[in-house]
């Protein structure tokens, strides 16, 4: 359970807020599919999922050289 509240960035909290908003949009108006994409918005920032769920956006991590090594770069004609 810990791992669930972990990890809060500014844009987190500003998908969750909006997705509030927007379900309470969707109450008022009485629209189903408004109150279904605010829930959706609400449960991604609940869940820290996002466009990249399927890690499609990842990337390694940088690695040191090994021993201070300096890289030599060789010039291509």
């Amino acid at each position: 359970m810990k791992k669930y509240g972990m990890h809060w960035n500014v844009v987190r909290v500003l998908r969750l807020v909006s997705g509030v908003f927007i379900i309470f949009a969707g109450v008022q108006v009485s629209d189903g599919l408004v109150m279904t994409g605010g829930a959706l918005l609400s449960l991604m920032s609940l869940l820290n999922i996002g466009c990249c769920g399927t890690s499609a956006c990842y990337r390694l991590p940088r690695q040191k050289n090994k021993k201070g090594e300096s890289i030599i770069y060789e010039e291509i004609r």
